[in-house]
């Protein structure tokens, strides 16, 4: 009953919105990209692998953070499980095309709206033998679909942050008959256990398994690396990652106080589609700056040197974690500003001395850990410049404090582990029992 008034309101939704969500599908094309597979026709090259009658593991990461973290285990599933097929999807355009460069393009597809219809003609075809769903994307029709069949449904790396824990909690009534029929909840924390169980989800079904986060390495170096190494030889770069409206602002003004001959920032705006108007904010600042697109095609001896305080804006996709391997300081944005923060653990699996603003809620165990180990500094705008001074100009501490970031991630490693352990017990459980996701496939 609770699942009929679900999509009575949700189709209510979008019906009211359908003026402006037709008007965003003719004017902009991250909307219109993906849109039929969304709506529920599934992709020929995923009828194709899923039609060769290997058993599909259907692991669901949302964007860019979710594939990032859900990238080792995607490797570590495929080596346990070599008898399953994996296929992976997305819900973001950005996430879409990380993970089609991480997992390939021909196993990766866009996650269907959570519409009946929708939902139906991708279970239809895929029959998975499990769904994966990372972090906390739960969506009633998916999970509600895959338990009619008998789809087991597992949580990794699942974590209510602060900022949802209210609107969850709200709609208890509504979670608490779905998320009771999950397999096995895989959680960051223990506050994010107590959280979800909490909303209904089986406390014998719920454990700590740790970050997905802390197993992730970057899988090869990026050529933007490359590039940068190869025109910032004695260069000391200061990589400002993932950042928000409002805080490249807030990193210009203090570079200015920072310029130097033998400095470079390095400026990673979060959203894509930032990119243009970072570029404009460059343009007006009165700094020299250059594009990384700009050395696309360019043989790596071709670019030019950078001059004295350049700046770079990293406008691409999938290079972030990467390029920190160059940096003297990291910046991790989002946390300046009232986002929530971004994941510190990319730079600190080099060694890099971290600063942030004070707003990381979304990362707040991890952060709170880097700060017990003294691995991190806190500063908002207005500190930011003389934060990122010090550590620029006090070369041991700085050292000193990168190698506390790295030890700090080396010491929390294991999550993988222990969630492909957990799929397996699923697996080897669910086997044993008929379902329709054993049935011959029409």
């Amino acid at each position: 009953m609770i699942l009929f008034f679900y999509n009575v309101a949700l189709l209510t939704a979008l019906a009211a919105g359908a003026p402006w969500w037709l008007w965003r599908v003719a004017t902009t094309q991250k909307y219109r990209e993906g849109l039929w597979e969304r709506l529920g026709w599934v992709p020929e090259r995923i009828k194709r692998l899923a039609e060769d009658y290997k058993p599909v593991i259907w692991l669901h990461a949302v964007s860019v953070g979710e594939v990032l973290a859900v990238s080792r285990l995607a490797e570590e599933i495929g080596a346990a499980f070599p008898g399953h097929r994996l296929l992976v999807s997305t819900t973001t355009r950005t996430g879409q095309m990380l993970a089609r460069d991480r997992f390939g393009a021909e196993r990766v597809f866009y996650c269907p709206l959570d519409l009946p219809w929708a939902v139906r003609a991708y279970l239809n075809v895929l029959h998975p033998a499990m769904l994966v769903l990372a972090e906390t994307e739960f969506w009633p029709n998916l999970l509600n679909g895959c338990f009619r069949r008998g789809v087991p449904v597992a949580v990794v790396n699942a974590r209510i942050s602060d900022r949802s824990w209210p609107r969850y909690r709200m709609l208890r009534a509504l979670w608490k008959p779905i998320l009771g029929k999950l397999s096995r909840v895989l959680a960051q924390s223990e506050l994010d256990s107590e959280r979800l169980k909490a909303l209904g989800c089986r406390a014998d079904r719920v454990s700590v398994s740790g970050n997905l986060k802390f197993d992730v390495r970057v899988p090869k170096e990026a050529e933007a690396t490359r590039l940068l190494r190869s025109v910032g030889v004695g260069l000391r770069f200061v990589v400002a990652g993932s950042t928000l409206e409002g805080e490249e602002t807030a990193l210009l003004e203090s570079w200015r106080q920072l310029l130097g001959s033998n400095r470079r920032l390095v400026l990673a705006p979060r959203h894509p589609d930032r990119f243009g108007a970072v570029a404009a904010l460059l343009t007006g600042s009165g700094i020299e700056w250059i594009r990384r697109s700009e050395w696309n095609g360019k043989k790596v001896e071709n670019p030019a040197p950078l001059n004295g305080g350049q700046v770079v804006l990293l406008d691409s996709i999938g290079e972030l974690a990467s390029v920190y391997s160059l940096a003297s300081v990291a910046f991790v944005g989002g946390s300046i500003v009232e986002a929530g923060g971004h994941n510190p653990l990319e730079p600190a699996q080099f060694g890099v001395p971290i600063v942030m603003g004070p707003h990381y809620v979304n990362f707040r165990a991890i952060t709170e850990d880097l700060r017990a180990h003294d691995a991190v500094r806190i500063a908002g705008r207005e500190e930011l410049a003389e934060v990122l001074s010090e550590l620029l100009t006090h070369d041991d501490e700085a050292r000193a404090m990168g190698a506390r970031a790295r030890k700090v991630f080396e010491e929390q490693a294991g999550a993988t582990g222990r969630s492909v352990e957990a799929l397996r017990e699923i697996l080897e459980t669910s086997s044993e029992r008929p379902s329709f996701a054993g049935t011959v496939r029409a």
